[in-house]
């Protein structure tokens, strides 16, 4: 009981850190995620073992030109495609080999767009969100906030199809309490809470997507979230670790809590990307 008082009031601190500082500004939202994003860093390098230190300074000053200052969309293109080139390379790595190539001789490359390239997507979300006034755009913090919502959720409902449901392992070896029915549980109901985004943004006057749109947003972001989930698993598992850190008590690291998010954000930016090119 105490365990999950603690686990509940520290989940609190984080989604009202997040709610809070989207609806604030746009600005105060980078600054958090980029502080969120360097604790990440904190905990992953100790993990795959990398001790260039080098590479710590190398996210602020990407949030501070890619995402405050913004840069030109092929740039952003180029740092999407090689992004999401990685993640893919990850996800093979999760299926097809025993040990993911963080701990390998290209841990540099994959670690610096592994974490910093997807993080950074996140905040570029607003960014790339068609909208109706291309005179005078403004930025709506119901969409990210929606976006962690949708996370949010497909963890949620996993965890409690799993509990009560779950019979079939999902991916044993790596993480031995997923199981195919939490899976398919977290992910129907992310689905569900896409569609009711939807609604809900047309109830406060945002139409940039059609329910269908933000369903497919939400297939997405609750897919590759769990697939990062585990991919996290498999890392922590190489590194002979718990948890990445211990900052948020009865969750770990905050790297344990973002896993899903960061891996998805890239993935999440292309999805918005062909749909404004398809509508």
């Amino acid at each position: 009981m105490r365990e999950l008082i603690t686990r509940s009031i520290s989940g609190i601190v984080y989604v009202s850190l997040v709610v809070l500082s989207a609806l604030f500004s746009r600005d105060v939202f980078i600054v958090l995620f980029c502080v969120f994003a360097f604790i990440c860093l904190l905990e992953l390098m100790p993990m795959i073992r990398l001790k260039q230190w080098f590479i710590y300074p190398i996210l602020p000053i990407a949030y501070y030109f890619i995402v405050w200052k913004s840069v030109s969309m092929e740039f952003i293109y180029i740092l999407l495609g090689a992004t999401l080139l990685v993640n893919i390379y990850l996800i093979r790595d999760l299926v097809l080999v025993d040990r993911i190539a963080l701990f390998n001789t290209k841990k540099h490359i994959i670690a610096l767009l592994y974490l910093i390239g997807s993080s950074l997507f996140l905040a570029l979300i607003p960014d790339v969100v068609e909208q109706l006034d291309l005179v005078t755009p403004k930025y709506q913090p119901e969409l990210l906030i929606g976006i962690f919502a949708i996370i949010w959720t497909n963890d949620s409902f996993a965890y409690l199809f799993g509990k009560n449901f779950g019979k079939h392992k999902l991916m044993k070896r790596i993480s031995p309490k997923k199981t195919i029915e939490g899976f398919l549980g977290g992910l129907v109901m992310a689905i569900a809470a896409g569609a009711g985004l939807y609604y809900y943004l047309l109830y406060i006057g945002i139409i940039n997507y059609t329910v269908w749109d933000w369903m497919i947003i939400a297939f997405v972001v609750a897919f590759f979230g769990t697939i990062g989930d585990l991919i996290q698993s498999k890392i922590k598992r190489q590194a002979e670790v718990k948890d990445s850190g211990s900052i948020m008590p009865g969750h770990g690291g905050i790297f344990d809590r973002m896993d899903s998010i960061i891996f998805a954000a890239p993935f999440a930016y292309a999805t918005f990307i062909i749909i404004n090119h398809v509508s």
